[in-house]
């Protein structure tokens, strides 16, 4: 059964945009990982600062190996660090991973 890690990252009011653009920048970066299933980065509609970055995973251990694996440090490396540059300074200011599985729901996609 597959698991879900949901990564709440809290940014300053005015940061969500950046943060999107980082996501961008290296978008696909996790695609090849053993067990990984998917990715959402989804923006908050209202007044809050949380962002929400999605996976879902085969197992956990699959997530942990993506985790402790070189590709996961160099991911999360910013552009011009991967290129010998300077770090960026970090768009979060509170990050915490929450960890589910599914316990219901459908299994097809949704109706156009």
């Amino acid at each position: 059964m597959s698991i879900v890690k949901i990564n709440a990252i809290t940014v300053p009011a005015d940061s969500g945009d950046e943060l999107a653009k980082r996501f961008a920048a290296r978008a696909g970066a996790v695609d090849d990982q053993p067990g990984f299933e998917g990715f959402e980065l989804l923006k908050p509609t209202d007044d809050r600062t949380t962002w929400l970055v999605v996976t879902r995973w085969k197992d956990e251990e699959s997530f942990n190996a993506w985790v402790s694996s070189p590709a996961f440090a160099h991911g999360h490396r910013s552009e011009s660090e991967r290129s010998g540059g300077e770090a960026q300074k970090p768009v979060g200011i509170h990050s915490e991973v929450w960890s589910y599985e599914p316990a219901g729901g459908s299994g097809g996609s949704a109706a156009s």
